[in-house]
């Protein structure tokens, strides 16, 4: 029998009990929830290194030229890539050992495309291009290739025809000068060119030719242009890379053209036109195939068809009937009708080197190592 105290304490317990659980129960239902913490934001992936893209250049980048085109070229690469593509250049360096050096540490450096961008870089690219199989090599104006190896090239031919036929209709002594840098098919081809243009006006019309055997060399330029001058020509062209003939020609009271770029402010009163070369179409596009790994060893000409050949600012002093006749040929260069050499083409000894009505393949103006009929001498030994 239970002792009534012990009863009561024993309800007064149990009571106590469940209001101190329902008070809990109470606290809980009203307390404020725990927010759930935010999950951690993915980490961001590593950003890609650029492509280091690199030029190697003969002469100095200086404000006209060869070189000058060529890094005009590069900066369009900057301009359209942005920090996608992280380019370089190295300028003045000699055809040779040197440039087999340069080439080599710009690829030890880690760049994945190497552009050479003369013609005596030719095989110290092959050889290093044997020893980085990883790295895409792009030499200009040349025609060996590789697996990693291609080449590039511009038709200065076309540029030359035209700026032939602008000379015709300035020239006073009928004789035209030219002033070579070395007797190779590429700068045979551009003197050719010039005569067979001016021809179309002045069938017997003359051109001299004096080589400095370098393709940057000012003082040489010089004394070329003026012995040119002192034998009676009156027009000169270059295939060297150099202001100097332009202002040579200004000096003494005659004409010449601007070279690879633009070079009308170099000699105004002596300038005609400008025979120019666009690179940056084809620079960005090699790029984007090294990006997308879509590059493939080839040989690719270009000319102005593709927009990267040009004669440009023809002076005020030349007449209408020459600047009509250019327009007329630069149409039918871009269509593709118009080719330069087109038989029957002789040379300077008499003998047929094209027949009548055949076009020239590329293999034929790979192997041009003569004068065209109208230009004097003979052509030196090859370099």
């Amino acid at each position: 029998m239970i002792d009534r105290n012990k009863r009561d304490w024993l309800k007064g317990a149990a009571a106590a009990a469940a209001l101190g659980l329902m008070a809990g129960t109470a606290l809980v239902g009203c307390g404020k929830k725990e927010e759930a913490k935010p999950a951690a934001a993915p980490a961001e992936a590593p950003k890609a290194e650029p492509l280091k893209a690199a030029w190697v250049y003969v002469g100095p980048v200086g404000d006209a030229g060869w070189s000058y085109a060529h890094d005009l070229g590069r900066k369009a690469v900057e301009a359209h890539f942005g920090d996608k593509v992280q380019t370089t250049f190295v300028e003045s360096v000699p055809e040779g050992a040197d440039a087999e050096r340069v080439i080599r540490d710009l690829a030890a450096q880690g760049h994945k495309i190497i552009f050479a961008t003369s013609f005596g870089y030719m095989e110290p690219m092959l050889k290093v291009a044997q020893e980085f199989p990883d790295v895409k090599f792009e030499h200009a104006t040349g025609y060996k290739t590789a697996p990693n190896m291609r080449v590039y090239d511009a038709s200065f031919y076309q540029d030359t025809y035209m700026a032939g036929i602008i000379a015709a209709h300035m020239t006073k002594t009928g004789t035209l000068g030219f002033v070579g840098s070395f007797p190779i098919p590429e700068v045979l081809r551009n003197i050719n060119a010039f005569v067979l243009g001016a021809q179309t006006v002045k069938p017997d019309i003359k051109l001299k030719v004096v080589w400095v055997n370098s393709w940057f060399d000012p003082p040489k330029e010089t004394e070329a242009a003026q012995s040119l001058i002192n034998q009676g020509a009156d027009v000169l062209l270059q295939n060297t890379d150099s202001t100097a003939v332009l202002q040579t020609a200004e000096k003494n009271g005659k004409y010449a053209f601007g070279w690879d770029s633009d070079m009308s402010s170099f000699g105004p009163k002596a300038h005609l036109a400008s025979a120019i070369v666009n690179w940056g179409p084809y620079y960005i596009q090699a790029v984007q195939e090294v990006l997308d790994g879509t590059w493939q060893s080839k040989r690719t000409v270009l000319g102005v068809k593709e927009g990267v050949n040009d004669l440009i600012k023809i002076a005020d002093v030349v007449p209408e009937e020459a600047r009509k006749k250019v327009e007329e040929v630069k149409a039918g260069l871009k269509s593709g009708e118009f080719e330069v050499f087109t038989g029957p083409i002789f040379d300077n000894t008499g003998k047929e080197v094209l027949a009548k009505g055949v076009k020239a393949d590329q293999d034929w103006k790979d192997k041009v190592n003569f004068f065209v009929k109208g230009v004097e001498g003979r052509v030196p030994a090859g370099k």
